[in-house]
């Protein structure tokens, strides 16, 4: 693959990820785990991205988050907000919206 098409790809593939991450979050989990379903589900996200990602979204108000310390090793779990529902249905809508947009260009 080039680097322009990498770059396009790279680029459609950043606001996906705040879309995909709202809508898992709607189970409480942790960053590492995120990571892991994220792959599995075929984001190729790294956690230099996620991190600063989850506390973006956390300011914004998009997520909620809370501490579990009873485990050996404290996680920090994560949760979709209201707010953080209402965006990601909105952005759901638009993605929705767009995909129909792109089909129907096919001749």
């Amino acid at each position: 693959m080039d680097e322009v098409t990498a770059g396009h790809l790279q680029e459609l593939r950043r606001g996906t990820v705040v879309l995909a991450c709202l809508v898992l979050l709607e189970t409480p989990g942790y960053g590492y785990g995120l990571l892991e379903r994220l792959n599995e589900a075929g984001f190729a996200v790294d956690a230099n991205t996620l991190y600063p990602l989850l506390r973006r979204l956390e300011k914004q108000g998009l997520l909620t988050s809370l501490w579990n310390t009873d485990e050996p090793r404290p996680r920090k779990y994560y949760r979709v907000s209201d707010d953080g529902r209402r965006v990601a249905e909105t952005l759901r809508a638009d993605w929705d919206a767009l995909r129909a947009s792109i089909d129907a260009l096919q001749v």
